[in-house]
């Protein structure tokens, strides 16, 4: 006995019977017997049985919508918050929230983040947010944000305060503050601005601490 011929043929234009989506037929494949079909090249193998000739079928299509999604920011980047001027929020999560209408369509997306270093919870849009640190050089910041805003009550912060005295430790912020001043003046990028702004603020913190002394 002759072979049994597939069904479709590579290039015919076939319904997903279970998603009533519409594809072609880009590959065939013999098994067992029977034949199996890749769709508009996507991974898995469907059997004659769950597809039909585009002409033939009667039942419901679906439309498909692929989106196509930019994350500006990713889990582990240290932000700053548009209204939170005097904190730092490192991100943990996102969501992406799907607005559809009749003459209208956008999509959000919804940054979830907590302080640094209380914890405090927020949720933003990318719009109000300004990159401080990627998640590459995140912790690279938090160490150095820790010496320049040390907290009462938080007895890592106060490790490290007592760690240098406070002539050395001016000392050492002077010569970052220069570094960062050269990053500033060649790239204008908004991290070594606020970099300069949390150097700037720990020297005078220092200097009113020496002249109590």
């Amino acid at each position: 006995m002759e072979p049994k011929a597939p069904k479709f043929q590579i290039g015919d234009t076939v319904v997903v019977k279970e998603y009533g989506t519409v594809g072609k037929i880009t590959s065939i494949k013999e098994m067992d017997g029977g034949y199996f079909y890749v769709v508009n090249g996507r991974e898995g193998l469907l059997g004659e049985e769950s597809l039909a000739r585009l002409e033939e079928y009667n039942g419901v299509f679906y439309k498909k919508e692929e989106i196509s999604i930019e994350l500006k920011y990713f889990i582990g980047d240290i932000v700053k918050v548009k209204g939170y001027e005097n904190g730092l929020f490192k991100v943990v999560g996102f969501r992406t929230e799907i607005w559809r209408y009749a003459e209208d369509a956008w999509e959000d997306i919804i940054y979830e983040m907590v302080g640094i270093p209380g914890g405090e919870w927020l949720e933003a849009d990318e719009e109000e947010l300004v990159l401080v640190a990627d998640f590459e050089q995140a912790d690279t910041f938090l160490n150095q944000y820790k010496i320049f805003y040390p907290v009462k009550k938080n007895p890592l912060y106060q490790l490290a305060a007592a760690q240098m005295e406070a002539g050395e430790k001016i000392d050492r912020l002077l010569d970052m503050y220069n570094d960062y001043s050269l990053l500033f003046k060649m790239f204008s990028d908004e991290e070594y601005r606020m970099m300069l702004e949390a150097i700037i603020s720990q020297i005078r913190f220092l200097q009113s601490r020496l002249k109590r002394e």
